[in-house]
């Protein structure tokens, strides 16, 4: 027997708010980023996995307040805490490594095409690891090029946001940026929701227990709180804010530290062959 299934059982509310945590998780990420092709190499590794879970922390929570508005219409459904928590888990570690190969090689040719690629299979991972987490009265099958078109999505996405993260300095930029990776991730949530079949397993009445946004939502505290300490971070630290500051030279490469005393001054910070040993102490 299949079941009716209902991914909009509170009309267009659960898919706008998942989009707009999708966009919130995206922008923090990709902003800490492009921090840490800013920053001195000691440094960056501590911005990129700030972005990473920030990313993570954001897509997870999307998928799952998008979730709360799916029903079976024949059978309650329920989450398997230790599968839901470790599918944030995984999806975290999967964009952390796709994060961390352009934040590191820069975001072209092959850095750019194999960080993408994995950034993106971690938003699917974690989307169809998440969805092995329900518990219901039957059993979930899917429609084979539906999720295939799903996770090329994801990874399209995934692949224009990290080369907007590692190319663009601006701040509208990265926030065009985010929009795009929100639109991708939420599209690609969708899309593979409309991948899946539930097959019951005979007769099934009416749904009785709690919902799935009673069930869902005091797991998503802990991501929630995360993601707003996170915020914090963004808007305390001005080179996060920006990009790129006024004072560090257009040319620098990503990851030398600046001198902002010669870069006002408009010369090198190191003197001259010559020059340090001539001049006199009244003169310096």
């Amino acid at each position: 027997m299949q079941g009716t299934v209902d991914g909009f059982s509170y009309g267009l509310v659960t898919p706008v708010v998942a989009y707009l945590m999708a966009c919130l998780g995206g922008a923090l990420g990709l902003r800490c980023t492009t921090r840490s092709m800013l920053a001195v190499h000691s440094w960056r590794a501590g911005w990129l996995a700030l972005g990473s879970a920030a990313i993570g922390s954001g897509i997870w929570t999307m998928h799952f307040i998008a979730m709360m508005g799916f029903t079976v219409k024949e059978t309650p459904v329920h989450y398997d805490k230790a599968i839901t928590f470790a599918s944030l888990a995984l999806g975290i570690v999967m964009v952390g490594l796709g994060v961390f190969i352009v934040g590191y090689r820069g975001a072209t040719g092959v850095a750019l095409f194999t960080g993408g690629t994995i950034t993106g299979l971690g938003i699917a991972t974690m989307h169809y690891l998440g969805m092995a987490g329900m518990r219901l009265n039957g059993v979930l099958r899917y429609n084979t090029l539906t999720v295939a078109a799903s996770v090329v999505i994801a990874v399209v996405a995934a692949t224009a946001a990290l080369w907007a993260a590692g190319r663009v300095r601006g701040l509208l930029w990265s926030v065009g940026a985010s929009l795009i990776l929100g639109f991708g991730v939420t599209g690609m949530h969708y899309t593979g929701m409309a991948a899946l079949r539930v097959h019951l397993h005979g007769a099934a009445g009416p749904p009785a227990g709690e919902s799935s946004a009673a069930l869902l939502a005091p797991m998503m505290i802990g991501p929630l709180v995360f993601l707003c300490l996170a915020g914090v971070v963004v808007l305390f630290d001005p080179l996060m804010v920006m990009g790129r500051s006024s004072r560090v030279p257009a040319e620098r490469k990503p990851g030398v530290p600046a001198h902002p005393e010669a870069a006002r001054a408009g010369r090198s910070p190191l003197p001259r062959a010559g020059q340090g040993s001539s001049r006199s102490p009244q003169s310096r």
